[in-house]
C-alpha cells in the first residue's frame, strides 16, 4: 500500500494547548519506520499551515475560531481528495478532533464523485456531536461528528458544497463514556449506531467491532476510522486533552484496529488529540503508532 501522511497541527478547536504538536510526537515515536517495516510505501507530506490562536480573536463564543478552523479543514479536504486521486491511502495526524471535518469531507467527496457512499467508525470517549446551540464551551473539537452528519455552522458542514458527508446509518460511535447533557438528545436523534463503554463491558470488543464494521460497510465503499486517543484509558494514554477514566484497554484498542485491518475496508485513518505537553515520555504517541500499525496490517503472527 502507498500511504501518505498528512499532519494537521490544529489546536484552535479546544482550550488546552499542545495538541498542535501531536503530529511531531507521532513521527518522533517512529511512525514512518513502523509503517515501512510492514512493507508499505510511505510519503510524509509534512504539516499544513494552521493559524496560531495568539494571533486571532476567537470570534463567536458559541463556535470559537470558526473561520480559522474552516479554512484549515478546507485545505485538509483538498489534500485528502488529491491523496486518494493518486491511489494513496490517507493517514491524518492531529491536532484536535475538529480537523477531521476536512479529512472526512475529502474522502466523502472522492467517493461521491464515483457514486459511492462512505461509512465511519468514530472511536472516542466523547460523541463530538455538539452544535453552537448545545455546546457548553463553544469549542469546535466537540462538534465535528455533528458537522459530518450535516449539523452545525455552514462553513463546517458545507465543504465541497454538499451535506451530510455520510449517512447516519453507516456511522458508528464506539467507546463513548462522557457526553454533554444537551448532546445526548442529538446523539439519540441522529440515527448513528452507538456502542458505549457499557456495551463493550457487556459484549466485548470483538462483538462490538463485528457489528460496527457491518454497519459501516452496508452499501458503502468502506469506512473512515476516526481514532481519538482519549478513547483509551488514561493509564495507557495520559497525553490527551480531555482524559476520562474507564476507557478501553491497551489490548482492546489493538483488537479494534486489528479487526479494522482484517475487514480490508478502511479508506482513511485519522489519529487525533495527542498532547505531548501532558504526556509521559511520549507514551500516548508510541501507543498511537502501535495502533496505526495494527490498523494497517501488523499482526502478532
Amino acid at each position: 500500500m502507498k500511504i501518505r501522511i498528512l499532519g494537521v497541527p490544529l489546536d484552535l478547536g479546544q482550550e488546552r494547548r499542545g495538541v498542535d504538536m501531536g503530529p511531531s510526537a507521532m513521527r518522533a515515536a517512529g511512525l514512518n519506520a513502523a509503517l515501512k517495516s510492514l512493507g508499505h510505501q510511505v510519503e510524509d507530506a509534512g504539516n499544513i499551515h494552521v493559524k496560531n490562536p495568539e494571533e486571532q480573536h476567537y470570534g463567536d463564543r458559541h463556535a470559537k475560531y470558526l473561520n480559522e478552523i474552516a479554512e484549515a479543514c478546507r485545505e485538509v479536504a483538498h489534500q485528502i481528495y488529491q491523496t486518494l486521486e493518486t491511489g494513496s491511502f490517507p493517514l491524518s495526524l492531529g491536532g484536535d478532533h475538529s480537523m477531521v471535518i476536512g479529512t472526512q469531507a475529502g474522502v466523502a467527496k472522492f467517493y461521491r464523485d464515483r457514486e459511492q457512499n462512505v461509512g465511519l467508525l468514530w472511536i472516542d470517549a466523547h460523541a463530538d456531536m455538539n452544535t453552537p446551540e448545545t455546546s457548553p464551551s463553544g469549542n469546535i473539537h466537540g462538534m465535528p461528528f455533528a458537522a459530518t452528519l450535516g449539523f452545525g455552522p455552514e462553513p463546517l458542514v458545507g465543504i465541497f458544497g454538499f451535506s451530510p458527508k455520510m449517512r447516519a446509518e453507516n456511522c458508528v460511535l464506539i467507546g463513548a463514556r462522557d457526553l454533554d447533557a444537551r448532546e445526548r438528545r442529538t446523539v439519540k436523534q441522529s440515527g448513528v449506531h452507538v456502542f458505549t463503554m457499557r456495551d463493550i463491558d457487556e459484549h466485548g470488543m470483538r462483538a462490538v467491532m463485528e457489528r460496527s464494521v457491518a454497519f459501516a460497510t452496508e452499501g458503502t465503499a468502506g469506512f473512515v476510522v476516526s481514532l481519538d486517543m482519549d478513547v483509551v484509558d488514561p493509564d495507557e494514554a495520559p497525553g490527551v486533552g480531555t482524559p476520562v477514566r474507564g476507557g478501553i484497554t491497551f489490548r482492546e484498542a489493538h483488537l479494534a484496529m486489528e479487526m479494522v485491518s482484517d475487514s480490508k475496508k478502511m479508506l482513511a485513518l485519522e489519529i487525533v488529540e495527542i498532547n505531548p505537553i501532558i504526556d509521559v515520555l511520549n507514551k500516548t504517541a508510541i501507543l498511537g503508532v502501535g495502533l496505526a500499525a495494527s490498523a494497517l496490517g501488523k499482526k502478532i503472527l
